[in-house]
C-alpha cells in the first residue's frame, strides 16, 4: 500500500465514525424524547387509576346521589376540582393535559367563579 491509499483509507473511516456519531446523536435525541412521554404517560396512568379507585370507593358508598336517585348539581363542579387537584388543567386553554407540579392561573380563575 502506498501513503495515498493509507490517507483515503484514514479519511474514509473518519467519515464513517462521523455518520455514526451522527447516527448516535440522533438515537440519542429519540431516546429522550421517548423517556419524556413515558413519564407523562406512567404520571397519567397513576393519576387515573388514582381517580378509578376513588370513582370505585364513591360507587360503592353510594355518593354523588340524593335521597330521590337523582344526580347532584355541584357534582360537575367537583369532579373537576377534584380533577385539577389529581393534576389535570381545567381550563379551556389546556383542558386535560397534566399539569407541571404548579398552579395554573386559568384552572383557579375558573375554580373561583360564583356560581
Amino acid at each position: 500500500m502506498n501513503k495515498k491509499e493509507v490517507f483515503e483509507q484514514v479519511s474514509d473511516m473518519e467519515e464513517q465514525i462521523g455518520q455514526l456519531y451522527q447516527q448516535l446523536g440522533d438515537l440519542k435525541n429519540h431516546m429522550s424524547e421517548l423517556l419524556e412521554e413515558n413519564h407523562r404517560l406512567s404520571l397519567e396512568n397513576h393519576h387515573l387509576r388514582n381517580r378509578l379507585d376513588h370513582e370505585i370507593a364513591n360507587e360503592q358508598a353510594g355518593d354523588g346521589e340524593d335521597a330521590n336517585g337523582e344526580v347532584s348539581i355541584g357534582e360537575g363542579y367537583d369532579n373537576l376540582a377534584r380533577l385539577y387537584e389529581e393534576g389535570f388543567h381545567i381550563c379551556n386553554v389546556h383542558f386535560g393535559s397534566p399539569r407541571q407540579d404548579e398552579d395554573c392561573l386559568f384552572c383557579l380563575l375558573f375554580l373561583n367563579k360564583t356560581k
